[in-house]
């Protein structure tokens, strides 16, 4: 316990000097829906991180890490999100396919993806969700054929984090002609600056463009640039998402405890506290979070060799309903006046925002509906669901 404080002191004592120095202004920029902020400053920022050691924590020394405990990278990520640091622009890349590849790469892949992930040269995006294919992951479409030494790549993937800014992209692609559902899938790694791939921006309801359309028409990547065997890929897949939940959502609930101490800062000014159903509903927040936290140091602290299991799909769905709710909490706290916008044309303040960009929350990243199922079926060991 003395040398996670020491290691907290550390942590805390670097991102105070460094964000009371030439990054200052990168306080608080960035975050679900306001990606678009200051790209460039958080690039910067974020090889700032690079250069002093505090990417990829947790990744062994050999591959660009610092081989930290699980208990150390929970300590970051809170005293990131306490700092109020910029979001981070690597997090796909540092969190879901550096696990990945660490996992089931080869050793060439490691050497080729890992340092340029670390030091933030190369951005990642990830291929999953599809038009026809979004909680419904394994009615993929995009397909891939091997044509000699290369994979050639046509189809299409939407809602993609980021496509605009990365680098590469880690797509899931059929492989294997008449294949269906999760057989016959493969993981690619392929490279999004070239001809052949064509990134749309989708336009949010908060205004904002950080997810996009992706359009493969005959793109290229290297035969070696599939992880694990070929037909293997929904495996592969899976561990991802299993990264994806892992320490980082700690980090992420400490933003969740600030917007909350934010909301009743603002039922205090509104008056709305004086209410007995709107102070109840604070009170289950703050209940609900704790109860977050302590699930999720539970599942990351039973998780073998750091990759969270089907029970990772317990905290997607807690957290992902309780953030969805605090919005409307929000709005519930302002009443009227946050039918109004701050300016024009469209200059939505920080709770009109949360509410607009929290209702994705329960669909993103695996829907509340494929959430309980995963844990009805893979966790309660209940009987399959009946699938056509």
């Amino acid at each position: 316990m003395a040398a996670n404080g020491t290691f907290r002191a550390e942590v805390r004592d670097w991102l105070n000097d460094a964000l009371t120095g030439a990054f200052a202004h990168a306080r608080g920029l960035g975050g679900p829906g306001r990606e678009h902020e200051a790209f460039p400053e958080r690039l910067a920022w974020e090889r700032h991180l690079a250069a002093a050691g505090w990417t990829c924590l947790g990744w062994p020394a050999e591959h660009g890490g610092r081989g930290a405990t699980l208990a150390e990278q929970v300590v970051f990520n809170e005293e990131y999100a306490l700092a109020d640091a910029p979001a981070r622009v690597g997090h796909i890349g540092e969190n879901l396919l550096g696990p990945t590849l660490l996992a089931f790469g080869t050793d060439e892949q490691r050497a080729r993806f890992l340092p340029p992930i670390a030091a933030v040269e190369e951005l990642w995006c990830q291929g999953y969700s599809e038009p026809d294919a979004g909680s419904d992951l394994a009615n993929v479409q995009t397909r891939a054929t091997l044509d000699g030494g290369t994979w050639r790549v046509t189809g299409q993937k939407v809602w993609t984090s980021l496509a605009a800014e990365a680098d590469w992209c880690f797509a899931v692609c059929r492989t294997e002609p008449g294949s269906v559902r999760h057989r016959g899938l493969s993981y690619l790694l392929v490279p999004m600056r070239q001809d052949g791939v064509d990134v749309r921006p989708i336009v949010q309801l908060t205004g904002t463009s950080e997810f996009n359309e992706v359009f493969f028409d005959d793109a290229r990547t290297d035969a070696s640039c599939v992880v694990g065997a070929p037909g293997d890929g929904w495996r592969i897949a899976m561990a991802t998402l299993g990264f994806e939940r892992g320490v980082a959502t700690l980090g992420q609930q400490v933003g969740f405890r600030r917007e909350l101490t934010g909301v009743i800062e603002l039922a205090r000014r509104t008056g709305a506290l004086d209410d007995p159903l709107l102070r109840d509903r604070l009170v289950r927040a703050w209940i609900g979070l704790e109860a977050m936290r302590a699930n999720a140091v539970r599942t990351m602290a039973g998780a073998a060799d750091g990759a969270p299991g089907p029970e990772s799909s317990i905290s997607k769905l807690v957290w992902g309903t309780w953030h969805r709710d605090l919005g409307e909490l929000a709005m519930d706290v302002l009443g009227a006046a946050g039918m109004i916008t701050d300016g024009e044309p469209y200059d939505l303040n920080d709770w009109q925002r949360l509410f607009l960009f929290s209702r994705a929350d329960t669909i993103y990243a695996g829907s509340n509906e494929i959430q309980r199922t995963i844990i009805a079926e893979r966790v309660l060991r209940l009987p399959r669901e009946a699938r056509p």
